[in-house]
């Protein structure tokens, strides 16, 4: 997935943001509203993990509960981006008020991965209105929480970028993604965008599941056959 780490503190931004790479995530992390506000307003993600307890923009009144008002801001515009809130603010008030605001989970720091993780997949399996834990196509099974992918029950060893690339056109089968949205589950901001990456992963998986499991289509990109 492409994750919006929106944290001000440095420490626990840059360790959860290598965490979350070593997962095969693409990560970008920004500091403080202005950044987040600029970010959501041009950028697509498919998750957002906000902390509450942002600084405000230079020069502006402070806001104890900035990350609040971006979680307001997306709501009252109709971005359903999902948004899993990381804070040390555990007070029920809180916790209620981040939910009513729109974020689809609370996570109270400090906190275990493990369970960061499982609570985006949740969230994510949500949002796209699936109940079962792993993604299904035809013979091709993927789990997003043990990272195993299955051929007719035969086991498929991937590379997390294979992996994250498979994993994104199952989330969508039949619709076709391009090689700049495939690279956007890849790379974060500032990663250095490997020349026809996108076209090497998928020649891998082909010669891992077969030819005829992602198809192509010329000058607009990759989507899995139905």
């Amino acid at each position: 997935m492409r994750l919006l780490l929106v944290e001000d503190d440095r420490m626990i931004g840059d360790s959860l943001r290598q965490a979350l790479r070593l997962e095969g995530h693409a990560v970008d992390w920004v500091y403080d509203l202005a950044a987040a506000r600029a970010s959501v307003d041009t950028e697509h993600f498919d998750l957002i993990l906000l902390d509450l307890g942002l600084p405000p923009a230079p020069g502006a009144v402070v806001q104890p509960t900035a990350g609040l008002m971006l979680l307001q801001v997306l709501r009252a515009r109709g971005d359903a981006t999902p948004v899993v809130v990381l804070t040390a603010r555990d007070a029920l008030g809180e916790r209620v008020s981040g939910l009513d605001a729109g974020a689809d989970d609370y996570l109270v720091k400090p906190f275990e991965l493990d369970e960061l993780l499982a609570r985006m997949r949740a969230v994510v399996r949500r949002h796209a209105g699936r109940a079962a834990p792993a993604l299904e196509h035809g013979g091709l099974r993927l789990d997003p929480a043990t990272r195993e992918v299955t051929l007719e029950g035969r086991p498929v060893l991937l590379s997390a970028r294979e992996f994250a690339v498979l994993e994104a056109l199952m989330q969508r089968p039949g619709a076709v993604l391009s090689r700049a949205q495939l690279e956007d589950r890849l790379y974060g901001w500032g990663g250095a965008v490997e020349s026809n990456a996108v076209s090497v992963y998928v020649h891998q998986l082909r010669k891992k599941l077969g030819p005829g499991v992602i198809q192509s289509m010329r000058g607009v990109g990759y989507f899995l056959a139905r």
